[in-house]
């Protein structure tokens, strides 16, 4: 799938405050999933807590940080990394990904997804929590419709390393 002006790109040191403004939007989103836990309240500044370890995105080879673009404009991120959440490994797995929601439901997420799945060949995972089933939805159809994913599992987990679904596929 291509979007116009659409361009998915590695995230460079001097772009990390973009992705950590683009943060605050995602952890606002986020933070009505997490209504009955401690995570996501806004700081006494009004705005939420940095994203724990941002900055190893541009310091640790296996993690890579992404940026969407959309004719120049920041329209979301990807953190991408090689921590599995389930005891099988993984050489890539979507660690957060966020799209703004002027360009949901447009297939920009979709189109970069699967620029994500083009960058590099192996086993990738996709988790989310159990309360996102809008994420677990996106996610099955993003495996799904890519080309030459194959070995597509989804897996159910509610244990202390993971609580939601784990898709797992290989790419290549």
């Amino acid at each position: 799938m291509s979007i116009d002006g659409l361009v998915v790109s590695r995230a460079r040191a001097e772009e990390a405050p973009i992705i950590g403004n683009l943060m605050q939007f995602y952890i606002h989103d986020f933070s009505a999933l997490w209504f009955d836990r401690a995570e996501a309240e806004l700081e006494a500044d009004g705005r939420f807590s940095d994203y724990p370890g941002l900055e190893t995105y541009w310091s640790d080879p296996s993690r890579q940080p992404w940026l969407f673009r959309i004719d120049g404009r920041p329209v979301g991120f990807a953190l991408v990394n090689d921590v599995a959440h389930a005891p099988t490994p993984v050489d890539r797995a979507v660690a957060e990904f966020f799209v703004v929601r002027k360009h949901r439901r447009r297939g920009v997420g979709l189109a970069a997804a699967h620029a994500l799945f083009g960058s590099t060949w192996g086993v990738w995972e996709a988790a989310v929590v159990r309360r996102n089933a809008g994420a677990l939805a996106f996610w099955r159809q993003a495996a799904e419709s890519y080309p030459g994913v194959r070995d597509l599992v989804e897996e159910d987990r509610r244990d202390a390393q993971w609580d939601g679904a784990v898709l797992r596929f290989r790419v290549g």
